[in-house]
């Protein structure tokens, strides 16, 4: 048994000498690692091609490649594996709700994943126990464990950019009111919430991937970034991103456009000023609702770093209220950008060997 002090509580956990493993799901590739219970690696990581779109046998059978691979390459027993999908998950079901990027094509149309059932056949693929839930929810889960939240946090909110804007909001017992056993993660009524990246933050703005329109996520995903850059570009703007992509604005991209703002580009700054200033309105908002100690960035994109998150902290300083804002501890650029889902999944299959007040 371990002992640990969490705010004003002491709660007792049963902590297991079985490894667990961490499964990251994306529509490329599926990723796999086992950790032990304390977040640490157990074995190499592993990654195949996902085979997103090549139907749901195949898919599955590429999940327990993976799984299998880092099972045989951890220095121990595995007991249950965890796994971060994109989508609208039931964990208590086993059933992805939703997910738009996997499936299969019939007759030219593709039919993405609905109430597909995954549980039952991973785990008799497998022979281990699974858990599962949105990538977003997990990569914050990660982060608030291993990362910026050293699982402690009292309220941590969670942003990744990316080609959408995932979100994810993790709680301590504290920070409700009524029973509550150990870290909380925010699902929602139909397991589907925490949705940060679809917040409204503009009416009748920019159009999303999700059909509506003026969300964050319309403002601050890669393809609105590099727009921003490319149509600058076009109208003549000096920049040395015109010598660095050779005039050929199709190779733009937010890699591009973050080195030349680290290089003092005008150009370049100017576009992350903006980004972050969408993105500052969306995190003074969920100040307002949620009240976070930290305030997470992640996604590949985050790592610009202060370009970025500079003009993000001004912004939602002018939209949360004062007391609320005072206390964020810090909003800064995820420490598990890399590896959130793998350690977000792994801690979920920790979770799930139990966890009691005591």
């Amino acid at each position: 048994m371990e002992r640990r002090r969490r705010g004003e509580a002491l709660y007792t956990f049963r902590v297991s000498d079985k490894l667990v493993i961490g499964v990251d799901l994306g529509g490329t590739n599926v990723r796999a690692r086992a950790y032990r219970s304390d977040g640490s690696p157990a074995s190499e990581r592993f990654e195949n091609p996902s085979m997103a779109q090549a139907g749901t046998e195949n898919i599955l059978k590429q999940i327990a490649l993976t799984v299998q691979e880092a099972q045989k390459s951890a220095d121990g027993e595995v007991a249950v594996f965890g796994m971060a999908v994109p989508g609208h998950i039931d964990n208590a079901a086993g059933v992805v709700r939703w997910a738009p990027n996997f499936g299969e094509t019939v007759d030219g149309v593709f039919h993405n994943w609905t109430d597909m059932q995954l549980r039952q056949p991973l785990e008799q693929q497998t022979g281990l126990k699974m858990v599962m839930d949105n990538d977003a929810n997990l990569a914050a889960l990660g982060e608030y464990k291993f990362g910026l939240g050293q699982d402690k946090a009292k309220c941590l909110v969670m942003l990744t950019i990316g080609t959408g804007i995932g979100g994810g909001v993790i709680m301590a017992p504290q920070t409700v009111v009524g029973e509550a056993r150990g870290t909380l993660m925010l699902v929602g009524g139909n397991k589907g919430g925490a949705e940060l990246g679809h917040t409204v933050i503009q009416a009748n703005g920019l159009d999303c991937n999700a059909g509506e329109y003026g969300a964050i996520e319309g403002y601050c995903q890669r393809d609105s970034i590099v727009r921003r850059a490319v149509n600058r570009l076009r109208r003549g703007r000096k920049s040395c991103m015109s010598d660095m992509v050779a005039g050929d604005f199709a190779k733009i991209t937010p890699k591009v456009i973050s080195d030349a703002a680290h290089q003092g580009d005008e150009l370049a700054t100017e576009v992350w000023a903006e980004v972050g200033f969408y993105l500052g309105i969306g995190i003074g908002n969920f100040i307002n609702i949620f009240a976070p100690d930290v305030v997470a960035i992640g996604g590949q994109i985050a790592k610009v770093g202060e370009p970025l998150m500079g003009p993000a902290r001004k912004s939602a300083e002018n939209v949360a209220i004062p007391s609320l804002f005072r206390d964020v501890q810090t909003i800064s650029v995820a420490q598990q950008i890399e590896d959130a889902g793998l350690l977000g999944s792994a801690a979920l299959a920790i979770q799930s060997l139990g966890a009691s007040p005591g």
